[in-house]
């Protein structure tokens, strides 16, 4: 019951973050508050997260590789703008109290925080367990040998820091979910290319998208 009151909460609070702020001035980060917020809730089903998620994935389909949820672009000027701060008690009175506090803090974060949003509790830990794989891997059996197999990959991860910081980082077959590599096993040839994103939302379920090209 608590996962589907902020799965519902984070559906309406990103209807009323995105219907009252001017889009001409929104424009550029609207999309980036929605994926913060329906990233929390599981993607609640709602076509302003169904469009925060098509955003998301798509940052990451090559090329450029883009980091999927770029939350310096969600400005925190947006405090200042009236019609915001009168519409959120209203959606706070639909949950209960158990089920708003998640929500709560996400939403006071990012219109009340500033520009220096700190985002370093235990509550954002689903912004850091977003993973960008990034994946060229090939192998190929020489000959008839089954033991004589050639490996070659170039491989990268990005992942978030502390306060939502991006990078890139190399990394190797092994440290790959089966997902990212269903199989490292030799065969005439084995081509693994693509760009993939998994993510955690609050409640810890796991969730993720691969895009081969």
């Amino acid at each position: 019951m608590w996962c589907r009151l902020i799965r519902n909460w984070s559906a309406g609070a990103v209807v009323a973050l995105l219907s009252t702020v001017a889009p001409q001035a929104a424009k550029a980060y609207q999309v980036d508050c929605a994926i913060l917020l329906c990233l929390a809730g599981g993607w609640p089903a709602s076509a302003e997260c169904a469009y925060a998620r098509a955003v998301f994935i798509r940052r990451i389909t090559p090329w450029p590789i883009e980091p999927p949820l770029q939350i310096w672009r969600c400005p925190m000027g947006v405090s200042e703008r009236a019609p915001l701060q009168s519409t959120v008690p209203k959606i706070w009175e639909v949950s209960n109290q158990a089920g708003q506090s998640l929500a709560q803090v996400i939403l006071a974060q990012v219109i009340e925080g500033g520009a220096d949003i700190d985002i370093s509790g235990l509550e954002f830990d689903f912004v850091r367990s977003i993973r960008v794989w990034d994946v060229r891997h090939y192998s190929h059996r020489k000959g008839g040998r089954d033991d004589d197999c050639s490996e070659s990959y170039n491989m990268r991860l990005g992942t978030y820091g502390t306060q939502g910081e991006f990078g890139w980082q190399r990394t190797t077959p092994v440290d790959a979910p089966q997902w990212v590599l269903p199989s490292r096993r030799c065969s005439s040839s084995n081509w693994r290319r693509g760009v993939g994103v998994e993510w955690e939302d609050h409640e810890g379920n796991h969730g993720y998208e691969w895009v081969a090209y």
